[in-house]
Order: structure tokens, then C-alpha cells, then sequence
């Protein structure tokens, strides 16, 4: 008997509301889709596209290759939605920092669900603002030749461009944002994070049409990749996904035990329980932000024809040593920097003390927080180098196996993080709606297991 069963699947569609649900989820990732083919006005799709191939072909990179994988691939024909979902993501991960050094704005995030709306309704206003910045500096970019290697892009550049691409782009990342809203209230799963994994999803076929073309089963002479190779590249794809699944859902637990209290007739606390820290707390937002300060200095070289600048940024290319290294040296220190951010040791000791609770053989107190510290810092090592190393694999394969980037990035990088995590983190929901009508889970032989 395997370990996964996927008949849950069919059971999910006997429960109404977990139907409703699951349809509801399907029908607004299906429109999400299809705005990602509606193009804006005043653009040449295809010359937009054929510098976009000029990119992956020499390896490098800029900022809007990443915007073009979060978007799905709709920034290289820049449609509607050409901005995706980033200046959200960008607006959130601010406002997060922003939560954790403000007082005022750290106050408001403790007010229980009106201070969450408070913060999201920020975080809207914040997303608008970026949006409208990075649209006009993408029509900025897209009207200079030069840029493009010759290519027009813009058929009549102008303020009558910029204007129509900035409310256009804008409109698209906002109707974008209340899609995924719409998921997380009326669907299944995180929202936001579902439109990303279904833009990434949907470059799968294009990597698979490419290394069909490579492996050529059917006419040796044009063939690239033998068969050997593509068995290597298939076994490195199961154990890095098995890999993700491991460090995604590995954690420490911290074993805590809570004193009795004796309050009237009635005995409170006396139980034992555990605190769980994961191993892997930033996940891919590590990766977002060591990739944007790398490309940083391709993107502006593009804007700036110093030669100094331009020789430096020719290091930060992807396949060089120097990139390689400033990459991995960058993941580690943003994982250690948004543990630091989002996990604070001294208000959880103080609040496991002011119910009663404490690790047993640590003291209460200063010596539960540094202890707490202590471990967090080692576990976060772990998880780190492990991020670090499945962000840099993808470069291994394309040098070491000979593959075009489109794929060889679905064998590690941020695409792999997120489309691993979104899955598991929807599988877990739709098995906590059958394990209420009692359905059996998807995993088998676990503590989860449902009754029938």
C-alpha cells in the first residue's frame, strides 16, 4: 500500500461546502490565467518576447526576470498583469519589518483582528504606491531602444504611454490582490500564494517542450541530452523535492510544561506541551531578497553606462563565481535577519511566565529567552545553508548537465520553495475539512488519519 492515497481527492467533492470551495478556488485561478494573455495597449508582443529570449539564452538576469516568473511569464509580454503579485509581496514584507521596529504599527498588529485589518489595509495602500512606481519606470524602460538591442518595444512612446501603462499595470496588480483575497475568504488555501505557484506552474510545460527538443527521442542526430542524463536529472528532481518537504515541515519542538493553579473548586494547567520552531522560518522570502539586491546592479547597469559599473555588474552574472558566492552569503544572512525579525525569544519566555509554563531544567525568566535564542540560532544554520544550497543548484545543473535556466530552475530556487510549501500548506486544509466530516486524510498510517 503506498503512503499517499489520492482519493481524498474524490471524497472532497461529496462534502458541499468543500466543493463549493474547490470550484470557487479553480474558477478565480482560471481568470487569473486568462488575464495573463491580455496585453497592454502600445506594446509589440513579440519583440518584448524575443528580448526576453535574449536574456535566458545569455544565462543572466535582471529584476524583471523575477517579476516574470512571480507574474507567470506574463511580464515578458507585459500584459494586464504584467506586474503580478510582487508589489504585494514587497508591500507585506515592509510593512512586517516595518511592524517589528515601529512601536506605534507593533501596538496596532496586538489588536487582535481589527489591528490585522488595520495592518492589511496598509499593506493595500502600500502596494498601490509600488505599483504605480515600478509601472512607470517599466514604461521608462520599455521606451528606449537602447536598451533592447535594437528592438522597438513601444510603437508610440510618449505620456500617453507612460499614463495608459501605469493605470493599466496598477488596475492589474489590484484586481490581482482581490482575487487572492477572494481564495482566502470563499476558496481553499492561501490566495496570494496560490496565483504565484499557478504562474509557476505554468512555465512547467514550456521547460518540458524544451527538453523534449533537447532529449529529440526521435531523431538522434539533433539530440543534446542523452537518456542517461535525463534519468539523473529525474532522480535529482524527487530527491530535492523530497528534500524541500523535509526542511519545509521540519521543527524543534521545545518541550514546555505549565504548573497547576488551583482558582475556587477547579485545578487549571498541569499539562505538557511543546513549542514548535522551524527549522526553515524565512523560506523563500530569503531568496526574494538576496535576488533583488544581486540583480540590482545588472538592472541599473542597464541604466547607467559607466564602464567601472558595468564591469562590476558582468561579475553578478548568473554562472560566475562571484555571483555564486555574494548569492549564497546573502540567503544565509536574510534567513538569520527575518528569524530575528518575526521570532522574539524575550516575549515568548515572558508570556510562557505569565501563564505558568516552563521548559523543564531552564529556568523562567532571562534564562528561557537566551536558551530559546540559543537553539533558534543553530536550527536557523541548518535551514539557511539548506535554502542557500537549493537557490544554487539550479546553476549546478545548467553548467554541470548543459540545460537551458527555464529547466533547470525547477530543480531548486524560489520556484521549487514555493510551489512545495503551497501545496503542502492546501493538502493540510482540505485534509482538516475531511477529517471533520470523516473522510480519511491523504496520508495514511499518520497521526492525522481520519475515520470512515
Amino acid at each position: 500500500m503506498s503512503l499517499v492515497d489520492f482519493s481524498p481527492l474524490i471524497n472532497s467533492f461529496k462534502i458541499p461546502d468543500l466543493k463549493k470551495r474547490l470550484l470557487i478556488t479553480g474558477a478565480l485561478l482560471a481568470i487569473y490565467r486568462v488575464g495573463c494573455y491580455v496585453p497592454t495597449p502600445g506594446i509589440d508582443g513579440a519583440a518584448l518576447a524575443e528580448f526576453f529570449t535574449r536574456i535566458a539564452q545569455t544565462q543572466g538576469g535582471t529584476i524583471f526576470g523575477i517579476i516574470n516568473m512571480f507574474s507567470g511569464g506574463a511580464m515578458e509580454k507585459l500584459t494586464i498583469f504584467a506586474l503580478g503579485i510582487m508589489p504585494y509581496i514587497s508591500s507585506s514584507i515592509i510593512m512586517q519589518l516595518l511592524t517589528a521596529v515601529i512601536p506605534a504599527l507593533e501596538k496596532i498588529s496586538k489588536e487582535g483582528k481589527a489591528g490585522y485589518e488595520k495592518i492589511n489595509q496598509f499593506t493595500r495602500y502600500g502596494t498601490v504606491g509600488l505599483a504605480v512606481i515600478q509601472s512607470f519606470f517599466i514604461a521608462l524602460w520599455l521606451e528606449n531602444p537602447a536598451r533592447f538591442e535594437g528592438l522597438k518595444i513601444v510603437m508610440d512612446p510618449g505620456w500617453g504611454f507612460r499614463i495608459i501603462t501605469v493605470l493599466t499595470l496598477t488596475t492589474g496588480t489590484i484586481f490581482i490582490m482581490w482575487l487572492g483575497e477572494q481564495i482566502q475568504e470563499r476558496g481553499i488555501g492561501n490566495g496570494i500564494s496560490l496565483i504565484i505557484t499557478a504562474g509557476i506552474i505554468s512555465r512547467i510545460p514550456a521547460a518540458i517542450h524544451q527538453l523534449f527538443v533537447l532529449v529529440s527521442p526521435f531523431a538522434a542526430s539533433r539530440r543534446q541530452i542523452q537518456p542517461f542524463t535525463l534519468i539523473i536529472m529525474t532522480l535529482f528532481l524527487v530527491a530535492v523535492v523530497f528534500s524541500v518537504i523535509l526542511i519545509t515541515q521540519g521543527v524543534r519542538k521545545i518541550p514546555v510544561q505549565y504548573a497547576r493553579r488551583i482558582v475556587g473548586r477547579k485545578i487549571y494547567g498541569g499539562q505538557s506541551t511543546y513549542i514548535p520552531l522551524k527549522v526553515d522560518t524565512a523560506g523563500v522570502i530569503s531568496i526574494i531578497f538576496a535576488q533583488s539586491i544581486i540583480l540590482f546592479p545588472a538592472t541599473l547597469a542597464s541604466f547607467i553606462p559607466n564602464p567601472g559599473f558595468q564591469r562590476l555588474a558582468q561579475g553578478l552574472i548568473r554562472g560566475q563565481v562571484l555571483y555564486t558566492a555574494v548569492y549564497a552569503l546573502l540567503i544565509v544572512f536574510f534567513c538569520y535577519f527575518y528569524t530575528a525579525i518575526v521570532f522574539n525569544p524575550q516575549d515568548l519566555s515572558e508570556n510562557m511566565k505569565k501563564y505558568g509554563g516552563f521548559i523543564p531544567g531552564i529556568r523562567p525568566g532571562a534564562p528561557t529567552a537566551e536558551f530559546l535564542d540559543y537553539v533558534m540560532t543553530r536550527i536557523t544554520l541548518a535551514g539557511a545553508l539548506f535554502i542557500a544550497f537549493i537557490a544554487i543548484f539550479p546553476d549546478f545543473v545548467m553548467a554541470w548537465l548543459k540545460v537551458p535556466y527555464l529547466v533547470a530552475s525547477f530543480f531548486g530556487g524560489t520556484g521549487i520553495l514555493i510551489v512545495v510549501g503551497v501545496m503542502l500548506d492546501t493538502l493540510k486544509q482540505i485534509e482538516s475539512h475531511l477529517l471533520t466530516h470523516h473522510y480519511e486524510g491523504f496520508i495514511k498510517g499518520g497521526h492525522m488519519r481520519g475515520r470512515r
